[in-house]
């Protein structure tokens, strides 16, 4: 396994958890987004993992003040991927976006550089051409909150050179994840394969009007003895993330309950900041959200 320097595109949640995971594991990490902006938010947000990554891993002060040093951040994308052995991409889940950034990253990155999509839900089929470099291109999907729920799923596209694929899988392993390779295309890997349907689920629900945010959640929690609810993930993976996704049904489809649940995330959530844990309030409030409440799963 060849990869030494690692770039992440895009810092969101998820993006600025791997780049603190693979920096946490000894790489040269660069982070890249659109602006300063963004890049000052990512700085926050792994602040933030550091002190995560005391409490849940017992990592010393020592070890992710090394980590964080050992990140970089640029809003110029030539600048961003100059040495990147390998290229994660963590940018929101709308096609067009994706698209134009794979064929803008193809003019600046080193011929080198290995292509990497943590997409949530679409395949490295669609972006395979855009990238002009279909051969060095393939899917590595991470789960929220990488470092206690460690799975990577590594994906690759009928072009994908297997050697590729085979160094991605071992950086998976490298930088701490169970690598689990998926032998074909699988819209949604296999980890969302399985959530996506309950998600979808608990939100048609929701916009239904069957039944409330917290009695669906409780409604889970008791009868599966699962520690969080649909919403309670929901607020983990970002609402943000979980509209994009929404619509993308919604636009593809046609079916006029996606429309209409699209719409209520937008002017409920999206509209009003309330994007899940990231801004403190989603479909609960944080820090302290009712479903940790010790009376939540009673008759109450």
């Amino acid at each position: 396994m060849e990869f030494k320097h690692i770039t992440i595109a895009g810092s969101g949640v998820l993006g600025s958890q791997i780049a603190f995971q693979t920096a946490f594991n000894g790489f040269h990490v660069t982070v890249y987004d659109i602006n300063d902006v963004a890049l000052q938010s990512a700085k926050d947000k792994i602040n933030i993992l550091k002190g995560r990554y005391q409490e849940d891993l017992q990592a010393s002060k020592e070890q992710v003040d090394s980590a964080f040093d050992r990140i970089s951040y640029y809003s110029d994308l030539a600048k961003a991927v100059a040495d990147a052995d390998l290229l994660i991409e963590a940018i929101p889940e709308i096609v067009p976006i994706k698209t134009e950034f794979y064929e803008k990253l193809n003019q600046v990155a080193p011929d080198k550089t290995v292509f990497a999509s943590n997409s949530s839900t679409l395949m490295p089929s669609q972006f395979a051409e855009a990238t002009g470099r279909p051969e060095k291109f393939l899917a590595l999907h991470f789960a929220n909150e990488i470092w206690i729920n460690n799975t990577a799923e590594i994906m690759k596209h009928p072009g994908t050179d297997m050697n590729v694929f085979d160094q991605v899988v071992e950086f998976a392993k490298a930088i701490g994840m169970v690598a689990l390779p998926l032998h074909k295309e699988q819209p949604g890997y296999i980890l969302n394969s399985l959530l996506v349907p309950l998600l979808d689920a608990a939100e048609l629900l929701l916009s239904r009007e069957v039944a409330d945010v917290e009695t669906i959640d409780k409604t889970w929690m008791i009868a599966t003895g699962a520690p969080k609810g649909p919403f309670a993930i929901l607020d983990v993976v970002g609402i943000n993330t979980s509209y994009n996704i929404v619509k993308a049904k919604a636009d593809a489809t046609g079916n006029p309950e996606f429309k209409k649940l699209a719409e209520l995330l937008k002017k409920e959530y999206v509209d009003k900041g309330k994007l899940g844990v990231a801004t403190g309030e989603g479909f609960y409030k944080y820090p302290n959200p009712r479903f940790m409440d010790p009376d939540f799963l009673g008759n109450q």
